[in-house]
C-alpha cells in the first residue's frame, strides 16, 4: 500500500498542471513577508501594513520634535526661554491620541487573534509528529479496503502514515530544488478546504511552521494541539521546525503541496 502511495505522490508532483501554480519560499533579495495563502496569513500581512503605517507617523513627528527642539529651544535663538511648565490642553492631546491609536490597533488585532484560533469543523484531518530530526503524517479521514480479518482500528490498514525525510544535497535529482527544504515525502493537501492539523512530538519539542500559510504551533510530547488551515492557491509551500530540538534541527524542512480538490481526490484513488 505504501508503495502506491509514494508512487501517487510522484505523479501528482509531475502533473503540469501543479508545475503551473505558485511556489512559495524564501528568495534571495526578498525584504518583506512571504505572500500569504490563507486567509490568516493575509490578515498577518495587512495588519502588519496598517502598523507600520501609524509607527511612520509616529516616527515621523517625534523626528520632527527632536528637530525643532533641538534647532529653535538653544541659547543663540532663545535668550529668555518659556517659564511655561504645564499646558493642560497638550498634555489631554499626548493623553489622548496615543489612546485611540492603540484602540484604532486593537480592533483588527483582536479580530484577527479570534479568527487564527476559531475552530470550524473540517473536512480533512492531518496528524503531524514531530521527531529527532524529521516528521510523521497521518492521513485518517479515508479508509482503505479492509478484509475480513481487519478492523477500523487497524493502523496499517485504516490510513496512511509515512515519514518526511530531508533530501541531501548529493541526492538532487536537478539543482533547481531548494538546499535544506526538499523533502522526500511531501504533505499533500487540498485547496478550499478547512483542514485540522494536529501536532505532537514524540521526543522533544518541535514546532511545525509554514510561514507562507501562516501557521506555527508546538509540537509537544504527551499533547495534542490543533490548528487550522484553509488554502486558497494551489502551489508548494515551505517550511521548518522553529523550536531548537538537539543536533539536527535545522535539517528537519516542511513541504506542503498544495492541491485542487479533484487532484486530491484523485490522488487518493491512486493511493487505494
Amino acid at each position: 500500500m505504501l508503495s502506491d502511495f509514494f508512487k501517487a505522490i510522484s505523479i501528482l508532483m509531475g502533473s503540469e498542471s501543479l508545475f503551473e501554480s505558485s511556489h512559495s519560499f524564501i528568495q534571495e533579495g526578498k525584504l518583506f513577508m512571504q505572500d500569504g495563502y490563507t486567509p490568516i496569513m493575509e490578515g498577518i500581512t495587512n495588519l502588519h501594513n496598517d502598523i507600520m503605517f501609524f509607527i511612520f507617523v509616529i516616527v515621523g513627528f517625534v523626528v520632527w520634535m527632536l528637530f525643532v527642539t533641538i534647532y529653535l529651544f538653544n541659547v543663540s535663538s532663545n535668550e529668555r526661554p518659556s517659564k511655561v511648565t504645564h499646558g493642560t490642553l497638550i498634555e489631554v492631546i499626548w493623553t489622548v491620541t496615543p489612546t485611540l491609536i492603540l484602540l484604532i490597533i486593537a480592533l483588527p488585532t483582536f479580530a484577527l487573534l479570534y479568527s487564527m484560533d476559531e475552530g470550524i469543523e473540517p473536512e480533512v484531518t492531518i496528524k503531524a509528529i514531530g521527531h529527532q530530526w524529521y516528521w510523521s503524517y497521518e492521513y485518517s479521514d479515508f479508509y482503505g479496503n479492509l478484509d475480513s480479518n481487519s478492523t477500523l482500528t487497524d493502523t496499517e490498514n485504516s490510513h496512511v502514515a509515512f515519514d518526511s525525510f530531508m533530501v541531501n544535497d548529493a541526492d538532487f535529482d536537478d539543482w533547481s530544488q531548494l538546499r535544506l527544504l526538499e523533502v522526500d515525502n511531501p504533505l499533500i493537501l487540498p485547496i478550499d478546504t478547512h483542514i485540522r492539523v494536529l501536532v505532537t512530538s514524540a521526543d522533544v519539542l518541535h514546532s511545525w511552521a509554514v510561514p507562507s500559510l501562516g501557521v506555527k504551533m508546538d509540537a509537544v510530547p504527551g499533547r495534542l494541539n490543533q490548528l487550522s488551515l484553509f488554502i486558497n492557491h494551489t502551489g508548494t509551500f515551505y517550511g521548518q521546525c522553529s523550536e531548537l530540538c538537539g543536533t539536527n534541527h535545522g535539517f528537519m524542512p516542511i513541504k506542503v503541496l498544495a492541491v485542487t480538490r479533484a487532484q486530491y481526490l484523485n490522488w487518493w484513488f491512486l493511493v487505494w
